[in-house]
């Protein structure tokens, strides 16, 4: 068996991050996935680096497990193809704004006349039901207004963004999960449904799950924001050669790490005495815990804390991953050759089926690839598509 999702078909029209990795993330566990991508291709097929043009690392890092299937939609042919392709789909994936679904007419209503039990998900800025909803957006434009930006204002006196792309990625993931219930819910029912994954109001969400805090109650009994979170001194901490990463919670693990620092008087101190104490003095305990860390090296602490239940980490670079000895051990890089782009490094999927393991079965796919197979699959004739290739409707790329 390919993966939990084998027999499961997905038309994806959509690009740049938040829907090609959901996508992919289902394609990874075993769904069919075709790609819909306009004659110009996916904005991030030019993003990165590259051996060839059309074929840039954002693009191959996000869409493998996958058939592409070259549509302009703006002609009538092309659409018609469409709706031939979805007739037997589970599920149609898009990230366009509602109204341009509307103005190909491919909403859910479209979709569902031929296909009444499809799962129809939209993902985009905005849920269509508000005032924002004609607003389009992206990554950096959804941590501005969730409030993820300004996070870092209150820490380090400006907004700024994380340096990835943690709205498409969160939202990505809330489309996966959200597909999945939709697809056990017609397994039951036999009923198909539509789906809206909107960025702002999934990362308003995502924010507020700890940053609710005080205003959790009606009326407010503090200020939005977890406080340990918020303190300036949360970060790695810097050691005699380098920096590591330490956190002890716990009051079990208070108490371990200030017995193995020889600090009995911090166990001791009432500012620190449980869990809630120390938050209480959150900048207090970090700048005491800093204190402790600088005198011995890396290494040194490593081996301190070796057999206990503290957490304790390295601080890896981007570059350290790859030679990380956990990821090696559980085999995490996997090397494969795609027939165009030579050998190439993927993550792998990163949990574990016993029964049903996702796998990497099919390369990122060239501009079009599997058009003509795609549309004889969806019972086009061999003129229609001749047709729709002349026409550019559609595009073959040329196989090796």
């Amino acid at each position: 068996m390919a993966g939990p999702l084998e027999g499961i078909k997905i038309i994806e029209l959509t690009s740049v991050v938040l829907g090609p990795w959901a996508a992919q993330i289902m394609a990874d566990m075993g769904a069919d996935v075709i790609k819909i991508e306009a004659p110009f291709g996916d904005s991030n097929r030019q993003l990165g680096a590259s051996r060839n043009k059309g074929m840039a690392a954002l693009y191959l890092s996000n869409n493998r497990n996958k058939r592409s299937l070259v549509l302009d939609l703006k002609q009538d042919s092309a659409r018609d193809a469409l709706l031939a392709v979805v007739k037997d789909c589970d599920v149609f994936l898009h990230n366009n704004r509602p109204q341009v679904m509307t103005k190909f007419r491919l909403d859910y209503d479209d979709i569902k006349d031929v296909n009444p039990g499809v799962i129809y998900c939209g993902t985009y800025g905005y849920s269509k039901h508000g005032p924002y909803g004609e607003k389009g957006a992206l990554d950096d434009s959804i941590q501005a207004s969730s409030g993820m930006a300004m996070l870092n204002e209150m820490v380090l006196g400006e907004p700024r963004y994380m340096p990835t792309v943690v709205a498409d990625k969160t939202t990505a993931i809330t489309v996966v999960y959200s597909i999945l219930a939709a697809l056990f819910h017609r397994e039951r029912t036999g009923i198909g449904q539509e789906i809206e994954v909107p960025m702002f109001e999934t990362m308003v969400s995502f924010v507020m799950a700890e940053h609710l805090w005080g205003e959790t109650f009606e009326p407010p009994l503090d200020k939005a924001g977890y406080t340990r979170l918020m303190s300036y001194h949360r970060k790695p901490y810097k050691t005699k050669d380098g920096y590591i990463a330490v956190l002890p919670y716990m009051n079990n693990h208070w108490r371990t790490f200030c017995e193995k620092a020889g600090r009995q008087d911090l166990i001791d101190d009432e500012r620190f005495k449980d869990l809630a104490s120390r938050v209480a003095n959150i900048d207090e305990t970090y700048e005491e815990t800093g204190k402790v860390l600088a005198t011995k090296t890396t290494q040194e602490w490593l081996d301190i804390f070796e057999d206990s239940k503290v957490p304790v980490n390295v601080v890896n670079s981007l570059q350290d991953l790859f030679t990380d000895p956990h990821l090696d051990a559980v085999d995490f890089w996997t090397l494969y050759e795609h027939p165009s782009e030579g050998l190439l490094k993927m993550p792998g999927f990163p949990a574990r089926f016993s029964e049903t393991p996702a796998s990497i079965r099919r390369h990122p796919p060239k501009l079009g690839e599997h058009s003509v197979e795609i549309l004889e699959e969806a019972g086009l004739d061999e003129e229609t598509i001749k047709t729709m290739l002349e026409s550019k409707a559609s595009l073959q790329s040329e196989t090796e």
